[in-house]
């Protein structure tokens, strides 16, 4: 199982999906995190503004802080190894990192254009 931890900048809650102005890439993001979870692995997620002490205890974090200030975040550390900053990596970097295949999705056949009238139906 794979250890995955997200250092979030501050934000209102722990997903930052709330408020007014939710950047519309964190409900995908938080959307992935869920599907990793149920994929087996280990997902933590700190934000800044509730989880402080977690950015304090972890060496790398304070490192990356201090030399690059919060424009680092957010963090994403596979295993003790930084593996993304700066952005929310998309769910096909989250498996590969990982190492979790993601299964393509489901496609459905298109429909014909023949319209809602004819064959042997008789519905118009």
């Amino acid at each position: 199982m794979t250890k995955v931890q997200i250092y979030d900048k501050a934000m209102c809650c722990s997903t930052g999906v709330c408020g007014p102005q939710v950047d519309p890439v964190l409900p995908k993001f938080s959307a992935d995190l869920d599907w990793l979870k149920a994929q087996g692995h280990d997902v933590v997620r700190f934000n800044l503004a509730q989880d402080p002490t977690e950015f304090v205890k972890n060496a790398t974090v304070q490192k990356m802080l201090a030399d690059e200030g919060v424009e680092c975040l957010p963090l994403v550390i596979v295993d003790d190894r930084v593996v993304s900053r700066s952005e929310y990596p998309s769910r096909g970097n989250l498996a590969m990192w990982a190492g979790t295949a993601v299964k393509p999705r489901a496609t459905l056949p298109m429909a014909s254009d023949s319209g809602c009238c004819g064959g042997d139906t008789g519905c118009c």
